[in-house]
């Protein structure tokens, strides 16, 4: 089954999402993603998905609900997690927790890493969005690390659920909202303007994996192990107490011993799991992997 866009659809004032079809969709939507819609949320739900009604040429919630699942499900859900998921990030964001890592984390895995003969550092943004977060631990490793350790490998993995976004970080072209806090030496050095928009060299863009990446899967987590540092921020928020429970423990599984785990200012892993102990720095707060 296939549909078209009709031009100029407008849905009907008179769609609303109906109180039994907001249950139906998010049951549907938590038990793939594991995000959850509370119950004073379902305005945000059906402003998000009468998006994909338009572009199917769907005139009910009830209708879309029904392309969900049905065979053509699988691929109209990448479309609905597109809509539903918020990205709004910027370079350099949460600049604490990177001073952290430039300072202190760093310069601590790069000599254990030296002391156990491996010389690989792995970090994974696992709500990587449009790329701004792993590009900025790019610019920082590539400016201060790369130059004075040229035998230690560092891996970066930029991971989101969300495929657009993940073309827009593979492709490194950003407004002036995304680089206004990055400092204007790299500014001048890794980008390059082209009228309002900011060219993130090829140099940087290559030093991250972006992929796609359910994190609520615990299958497709199995594959994420290794990592010495994992940052997630503002993603938790997305999850009720279960599903972050099962994105916390999963992610405990990705890190190596003595691995870290950065989560949003807004968030805490109190009340949530004691597998981590709470390290604190100046302005911020990391958990280790005991």
């Amino acid at each position: 089954m296939s549909y078209t866009t009709p031009p100029n659809i407008l849905l009907s004032q008179s769609t609303k999402l109906s109180d039994d079809t907001f249950l139906q969709m998010r049951k549907f939507i938590y038990e793939r993603t594991g995000i959850f819609f509370a119950d004073n949320k379902k305005y945000l739900l059906e402003s998000r998905v009468s998006r994909r009604l338009s572009a199917l040429g769907l005139n009910t919630f009830q209708g879309y609900f029904g392309v969900l699942m049905n065979g053509q499900g699988v691929t109209e859900l990448s479309h609905l997690i597109n809509s539903i998921t918020i990205n709004e990030t910027f370079f350099f964001r949460n600049e604490p927790q990177f001073n952290v890592l430039e300072e202190w984390i760093l310069p601590e895995l790069i000599r254990k890493r030296k002391e156990d003969g491996t010389n690989k550092v792995r970090i994974w943004s696992a709500a990587s969005s449009t790329g701004e977060e792993p590009h900025t631990i790019a610019l920082i490793i590539r400016e201060k690390f790369q130059p004075r350790f040229p035998f230690t490998k560092f891996e970066i993995v930029g991971t989101d659920i969300n495929t657009q976004v993940l073309d827009t970080a593979r492709r490194g072209v950003y407004k002036d909202y995304a680089v206004r806090n990055i400092p204007k030496a790299y500014l001048d050095k890794y980008f390059r303007q082209d009228g309002d928009k900011f060219v993130l060299s090829e140099e940087i863009r290559k030093m991250t994996d972006f992929r796609q990446m359910n994190l609520f899967d615990r299958n497709a987590m199995r594959a994420m192990r290794g990592f010495d540092v994992v940052f997630a921020a503002n993603v938790l928020i997305y999850f009720d107490f279960n599903s972050k429970q099962t994105v916390v423990s999963s992610i405990y599984d990705s890190l190596n011993k003595e691995g870290y785990f950065f989560v949003g200012y807004s968030e805490t892993l109190y009340g949530l799991t004691q597998v981590f102990k709470p390290v604190h720095f100046d302005k911020a707060i990391a958990y280790r992997k005991e």
